[in-house]
């Protein structure tokens, strides 16, 4: 994707209203770069949803205006934009077949019977669903299912398709497989994808970058590496993986580098990206996988009293309380965990300063 490129999808000062009072999304400037993988992630009524399904067609923007390759769809149906739409539900026509549902965006545009059985063999080719054709939806599993949906979206070769909650419905293991296989198919085809999740680890393993939504507004674009590794504020710090977050009060600052004193006295050392100058509340905030339970070469150190050891196969997890209340957790990854522990005993943990992202506190 050339950076200079212009925009397939361009969103212009987009509002939306339901009831002509609440905005659910507010001053929406976005654009989608063709070939992009974007996945709109954020909270239930956090305004995700409702993009998506102004650019498809089905609600219409209050204010503001929305593009499709330079030509401006904010007034146009859906069946006018020519984009391809995968359903939380699949949305497939239970009396049809596989092939017939695949046909069917074909039919309504009134191609040729042998244009459209050679399409619809390329489309089920293209997810791996070659010689299924015949059968109805209910004979499926949820993974099919899904597939048979995608391949309707693709069929007419659409130079976008949106995901609604596509991999919703599926169990965890055959999720994580679809996520892979989506993706690869992205990155053959070539298509613009815009996806709508709730699920992080959807957002961080698919996308080229991730929109966070909360509030009817983007709090964060960037890449999945930069959203995990760098949140733009304490919002996506707390949303996007897990975090470990305390109050505190900034005693010194030079440049980036802040010292903080934090509940019970202790200070630490924090990074203050993007804090203004001004700011002295801050939320500190970092993540469990990066705190030691061998601290000795850490610039934060605490003893912190342990409250409890949660085991869970890939890692383990312990609990500690923070002075002031509140718990800290420390993600040990494959390390294994002190034997003896009890609760109440004082556990020695440390961390970074460049590991401790430093936020302005609301209010």
């Amino acid at each position: 994707m050339s950076e200079t490129a212009p925009p397939i999808v361009r969103f212009a000062g987009v509002r939306k209203s339901y009831d002509g009072k609440t905005l659910v999304v507010k001053d929406l400037d976005l654009d989608i770069a063709r070939g992009e993988f974007l996945t709109l992630l954020g909270p239930s009524g956090s305004g995700k949803t409702t993009t998506l399904m102004m650019l498809a067609g089905f609600e219409t923007p209050t204010a503001g205006r929305i593009e499709l390759s330079g030509r401006d769809i904010t007034g146009l149906p859906p069946y006018q934009r020519g984009i391809g739409v995968v359903f939380q539900n699949y949305a497939l026509f239970p009396h049809m077949t596989v092939g017939e549902n695949v046909a069917y965006p074909l039919r309504v545009r009134g191609l040729g019977a042998a244009q459209i059985a050679d399409s619809v063999v390329a489309a089920l080719a293209t997810v791996k669903l070659e010689g299924l054709a015949d059968r109805r939806p209910a004979q499926l599993s949820g993974g099919q299912q899904q597939r048979v949906a995608l391949a309707r979206a693709l069929v007419f070769e659409p130079e976008l398709i949106l995901l609604d909650e596509p991999l919703g419905a599926l169990d965890k293991q055959l999720r994580e497989r679809m996520q892979i296989e989506l993706k690869a198919l992205h990155d053959r085809l070539g298509v613009t994808m815009v996806y709508v999740t709730h699920d992080q680890s959807e957002a961080l393993t698919m996308s080229d970058r991730v929109a966070v939504f909360a509030d009817g507004r983007i709090q964060q674009l960037a890449t999945p590496f930069d959203i995990y590794e760098r949140p733009a504020n304490a919002f996506v710090a707390g949303f996007i993986g897990e975090s470990n977050r305390f109050d505190g009060r900034v005693v010194n600052r030079t440049g980036d580098r802040l010292v903080v004193e934090i509940p019970g006295g202790h200070t630490v050392l924090a990074a203050a990206d993007g804090l203004a100058a001004h700011a002295s509340r801050v939320v500190l905030s970092v993540r469990p996988e990066r705190v030691s339970l061998d601290p000795a070469a850490c610039d934060n150190r605490l003893k912190l009293p342990l409250e409890s050891v949660v085991y869970l196969g890939d890692s383990s997890r312990l609990v500690l309380a923070l002075p002031g209340g509140g718990d800290f957790m420390v993600k040990t990854g494959h390390s294994p965990i002190p034997a003896g522990l009890v609760r109440g005993q004082e556990i020695a943990v440390g961390w970074n300063g460049q590991d401790c992202r430093a936020f302005e506190a609301a209010g």
